[in-house]
């Protein structure tokens, strides 16, 4: 087996210090631009790779941020891995990924395996984990920031924006285009609490105009669920339900995306027109709608500004020690009420 290359290999092959060669992996601004490229070099040749875990030995971390995510099922969370990617490229930081499942349990476990490789950060999805995660995050002695969520109380900082302003927001949005018949489609919002937060701020506003949900459908919250169904199935499946009970909606309120795009793949083959029949509205503003334009209202995301924002606000910190981290960006969903909205302008 061949012996793993070291710190001396690479300052012979480059034909420096190893005090030099150390100084250059790191970026250090005292070492010349020169002799930084000619380490790199040499390192890439000889195939180094360093030790992270024991250079933190020496330091108070290593050059990683921990990245938790609640699933990679759909592209809310790959975007917003993508956007702490690209703000931390060029920089000696490096994301690491974990996924929960949007599983308390398993939050716990990631972060606390995360915390013991000392990372520089943790970028942590959501704001309202149990206590004991919460105290976790509280004793991290790192910057940590919560994302996609700002209705509660962070740890340290968070960037997102507020669900229950969200469902609020588009739901006044649809009852000025006309509509007053609402039914809605989610799934186990006791697990996707930001789904629920949306629910609820949907509701306060039909409330405030006297209306109320004709019906709601709860289903299971993963992407899959325990019959293999995917989201989309799932969608098309309460879709039907619904409206076979109360057909006389003239708007379906679903907590996400592919559960809407769902619904419209049963009113396609149902014959129903949308949004002339029954409005169909969804959040995220994915991707996945572009086939069908027009067809959906929803809340547009800003998911991969969300998580360069927040690495940016680590990597800040991270380079000058002595500066405070900003506590709160907000970047607001923008409502897109798609065909209802040419429909309506031609109706007025």
């Amino acid at each position: 087996m061949k012996s793993r290359k070291t710190l001396a290999d690479v300052a012979a092959a480059a034909g420096v210090s190893k005090m030099t060669a150390s100084r250059a992996l790191r970026g250090d601004k005292d070492v010349s631009q020169t002799n930084i490229e000619r380490v790199k070099q040499a390192a890439r040749q000889i195939g180094y790779y360093g030790n992270q875990f024991a250079s933190s030995l020496s330091s108070k971390h290593t050059d990683l941020i921990g990245v938790v995510v609640p699933s990679l099922s759909n592209i809310v969370f790959p975007q917003v891995m993508a956007g702490v990617t690209d703000a931390l490229k060029g920089t000696l930081l490096q994301p690491v990924f974990g996924v929960t499942d949007y599983d308390p349990e398993t939050e716990y476990e990631t972060l606390r395996n995360m915390l013991s490789w000392r990372p520089a950060g943790l970028i942590v999805t959501g704001i309202d984990q149990p206590p004991e995660t919460r105290q976790l995050l509280k004793d991290a002695g790192v910057p940590v920031v919560q994302i996609m969520d700002i209705d509660g109380h962070p740890v340290d900082a968070c960037v997102g924006f507020s669900h229950s302003e969200a469902g609020h927001d588009i739901a006044v949005a649809l009852f000025e285009a006309g509509l007053r018949r609402f039914g809605y489609v989610g799934r186990n919002l006791d697990k996707d609490l930001r789904a629920a937060k949306r629910k609820q701020g949907f509701q306060s506003a039909l409330r405030d105009h006297g209306l109320a949900f004709a019906e709601i459908v709860d289903g299971p919250s993963q992407q899959v669920d325990a019959a293999g169904r995917s989201a989309v199935d799932c969608g098309r499946k309460l879709t039907a339900a619904l409206l076979e009970r109360q057909p006389d909606l003239d708007c379906i309120y679903f907590s996400n995306d592919d559960l809407a795009f769902g619904g419209l793949c049963h009113c396609i083959s149902a014959g129903i027109s949308v949004p002339g029949d029954v409005a169909l509205a969804g959040f995220n503003g994915l991707g996945l709608l572009e086939g069908f334009p027009g067809k959906i209202a929803t809340s547009r995301t800003a998911r991969k500004q969300i998580g360069e924002q927040a690495a940016r606000m680590i990597l800040e910190t991270v380079e000058h020690s002595a500066a405070k981290m900003e506590k709160l960006h907000i970047l607001k969903p923008e409502i897109s009420l798609g065909e209802l909205a040419r429909i309506k302008n031609k109706a007025g």
